[in-house]
């Protein structure tokens, strides 16, 4: 062979780490790119997670809420109750009292 001119073998040599080496690079950039994916659906997980244990919360203060409500309208049906018959009470006193 004349020196200077690589050999065939010598050229495919080169040619076959250069294909490798594009393939090692773009593997690494797709298993970052696939970690970040990972991460992110992780972080995903943990936000929903958040979110239902937020939302179990707040079903528990409205279930309360309502039954404080209905709590509060049977003792204002009583008190209305009350209001008036302290208001016949005092209707037959003053009609005792004449």
């Amino acid at each position: 062979m004349a020196a200077g001119v690589p050999d065939p073998q010598s050229r495919f040599g080169h040619s076959v780490k250069g294909l490798l080496t594009e393939k090692v690079n773009a593997c690494g950039t797709d298993v970052i790119a696939l970690t970040k994916q990972v991460l992110k659906g992780s972080r995903s997980s943990e936000l929903l997670g958040q979110a239902a244990r937020n939302m179990v919360l707040q079903e528990d203060a409205i279930l309360h809420s309502e039954d404080s409500l209905r709590k509060m309208a049977i003792i204002t049906t009583h008190l209305q109750y009350h209001v008036e018959l302290s208001s016949n009470l005092q209707d037959q006193l003053k009609h005792l009292l004449k």
